[in-house]
């Protein structure tokens, strides 16, 4: 019997539930071997062999290789796990936060400042807010990626 899962329509998220943690599984446990110093490196000398040494789809590992956050969350990648990829690269949180919306770092950045995303628009898709998916990539680096 499926479950009824009335979050689905929040436009610009995906909900971490039961199934994602299911689906996204070894991807997770991926991002976590990045936590020790030795695995990150074995990563960045070879990061296709190392992928393979989990047992992911091939769609996550590609992902992965694309450094797409949205596509690893769509895979069923947790965020609080996928920054360990952001991190192995060198990057901050809010530089990867900014990748997923299209925005630049200063963008995502002067967003959050100011309280984040209204709601107004974006409680259901199909409204026009800024979340929703008509409105995306937002900012001025998914303008110049679309371009």
């Amino acid at each position: 019997m499926a479950l009824e899962k009335p979050y689905k329509d929040v436009p610009g998220t995906i909900i971490f539930d039961a199934e994602q943690s299911r689906k996204g599984y070894w991807l997770n446990q991926f991002c976590m071997s990045l936590m020790k110093p030795e695995n990150r490196a074995r990563f960045k000398a070879e990061e296709r062999a190392y992928l393979d040494e989990w047992p992911m789809t091939e769609e996550q590992k590609q992902a992965v290789l694309a450094r797409d956050l949205n596509w690893c969350m769509r895979t069923g990648g947790n965020i609080y796990f996928l920054a360990k990829i952001g991190s192995t690269d060198g990057k901050s949180f809010q530089q990867m936060a900014g990748s997923m919306t299209g925005m630049t770092e200063e963008e995502y950045r002067d967003m959050m400042i100011n309280g984040g995303r209204s709601a107004e628009g974006n409680r259901y898709i199909g409204e026009d807010g800024d979340a929703q998916p008509h409105h995306q990539p937002q900012g001025s680096a998914g303008k110049t990626q679309g371009a």
